[in-house]
């Protein structure tokens, strides 16, 4: 059996991976590989907490997070979103309600992203 290459596809995002742990982490190494490191932290984090309360919720929270977090790093439009939000949360004065404004723009992408990839 011979492999071939997968073409990208035409719009340029990688496909929406399945929500496992090696699913997550290998698609967000093609699309933010410097984020790897916190995701393996947190998935440590999340496994610890699993063992010691022995419930699940932790696993299940991790994974919706970087469900959500490899969402918004495939898709330019919510990347871009997410960028112009952080800048105005971090420069302007917590008083400006631009500022309100951005910090509704923040959790809004995420939102949709989660939602995306419920």
């Amino acid at each position: 059996m011979s492999a071939h290459p997968v073409e990208p596809p035409a719009d340029g995002l990688i496909p929406r991976p399945e929500r496992t742990p090696e699913a997550l982490r290998l698609a967000l190494a093609r699309v933010a590989p410097h984020r790897l490191g916190e995701m393996d932290h947190q998935k440590d984090e999340a496994f610890a907490l699993a063992a010691e309360h022995n419930n699940l919720g932790p696993i299940r929270q991790w994974l919706t997070i970087w469900a959500g977090e490899v969402e918004i790093e495939r898709r330019p439009d919510l990347a871009a979103r997410r960028r112009n939000a952080e800048h105005a949360v971090h420069t302007l004065d917590k008083d400006d309600p631009a500022w309100r404004a951005a910090t509704q723009e923040l959790l809004a992408v995420v939102n949709e992203a989660r939602a995306d990839t419920a």
